[in-house]
């Protein structure tokens, strides 16, 4: 560990060490309140959340998904599900910054030695955060890489471009994804201030504006063998919940932004909407059209809910017992999880605009950004292909493909 290195680790451990599932659900509530109060205008003047970042991660939520036998809370999925709705229902860009950190942590828990779990997990206790250097922008598909990871003595250097680096911005470590010359893939662990590693913030999105979701180019970027992990070994060697558990983060995020959506419509409708002139009713939460739409939300977000909690119950039961069986339950279970959510995001934020009336498009509410937020954040992968893979599933006993997207 070099001296910069020693440097984080000093300031890091003051993260606070949660150890239960409880605690973790109690630390984001209060997070969140707070995390609430300015959200908005971070987002109007895309003002990036480093001071948050560092709250979120000093809590000890970043470290609740280390392995009991490392030191961690190793709270269920389902848990680790809520904490990140309950963020996102304050802020998703914060619900989305650590979904690669914890998606890195299911890789090294997956596929890491010994020593590189005790070294990366105590990091994660600690405080510190990982970010991501994973997709690439002009490749065929998004499963296509050009970085590429070189020998070089005892180590290797890495050269390329990546974009949506969400979390690299705000990181202490860059996971970086790269081909190998025999074209396997894998993750290297390079600290953020590498030589010729480079984060920049130029993330433009309409939504999750405050991601930081930008480029980190790597211009022979030098990292040691120990800090290298097999990637495609998550998906190809054998059946493991990485994928599923990368998929249920996105899902929690899109249902935080639904809760905020609904809740926003609810308390917009209730104290500033009017109500239709043919309506006959003094007041517009006594309108029924719109009862019935705010009805129908309502159980689309109870449905989602439902599902989300569900998905994370079998990504534990794949966890504890990972076979082609289970993991492809558990697939299907976030699959149908990130279908509903991305529907309910999308419909309540929506809705919101709608049910709350002109009034609602003003630019000192911004309420726009809940449509914003839902619809960046549900493009990271097509949920269309998601109803493929259910349908086959249930239809034709086909078990679903094993990726990151699903």
């Amino acid at each position: 560990m070099n001296a910069l290195t020693e440097s984080v680790a000093q300031r890091a451990l003051q993260a606070t060490r949660i150890e239960t599932d409880q605690q973790a659900l109690e630390v984001a509530r209060e997070l969140a309140s707070s995390f609430a109060t300015e959200a908005s205008q971070r987002d109007r003047e895309r003002r990036l959340p480093f001071a948050e970042v560092e709250a979120y991660s000093a809590s000890g939520l970043w470290g609740i998904a280390v392995p009991r036998e490392f030191g961690g809370a190793q709270v269920s999925f389902a848990t680790l599900a809520e904490v990140t709705a309950i963020i996102s229902e304050a802020d998703p860009a914060l619900g989305q910054i650590p979904q690669n950190h914890f998606y890195m942590l299911d890789v090294l828990r997956v596929n890491g030695t010994r020593e590189q779990q005790a070294f990366y997990f105590e990091r994660a206790l600690a405080g510190e955060r990982f970010g991501n250097a994973l997709s690439e922008r002009g490749t065929k598909t998004v499963a296509d890489y050009r970085t590429t990871l070189t020998p070089d003595g005892d180590g290797f250097r890495i050269n390329g471009t990546k974009f949506y680096s969400t979390g690299a911005l705000f990181a202490q470590w860059i996971p970086i994804v790269a081909k190998a010359t025999d074209n396997t893939l894998h993750v290297a662990f390079a600290s953020a201030q590498t030589r010729g590693l480079t984060v920049v913030d130029d993330w433009s999105g309409f939504g999750q504006r405050t991601t930081g979701s930008g480029t980190t180019t790597l211009d022979d970027v030098y990292v040691e063998a120990t800090a290298v992990v097999p990637y495609s070994a998550a998906f190809d060697a054998k059946p493991t919940t990485v994928g599923p558990v990368g998929q249920l983060i996105h899902a929690a995020v899109d249902l935080g932004i639904a809760r905020a959506a609904f809740a926003d419509a609810r308390c917009f409708v209730r104290e500033r909407s009017r109500p239709w002139i043919d309506s006959d009713v003094e007041r517009a939460s006594d309108d029924p059209l719109t009862l019935e739409l705010f009805g129908k939300l309502a159980l689309q977000l109870n449905a989602a809910d439902a599902l989300v909690e569900r998905a994370g119950r079998t990504v534990d039961l794949a966890v504890s017992e990972s076979n082609d069986k289970t993991v492809a339950a558990a697939s299907i279970a976030v699959a149908q999880a990130r279908a509903a959510t991305t529907e309910i995001a999308l419909q309540a934020s929506t809705r919101l605009i709608e049910l709350a009336g002109t009034q609602a498009t003003l630019a000192e509410h911004n309420l726009d950004r809940h449509w914003r937020n839902a619809r960046t954040h549900t493009l990271h992968d097509p949920v269309r292909w998601k109803y493929i893979a259910v349908g086959n599933y249930f239809l034709n006993d086909v078990l679903p493909p094993r990726h990151g997207a699903l």
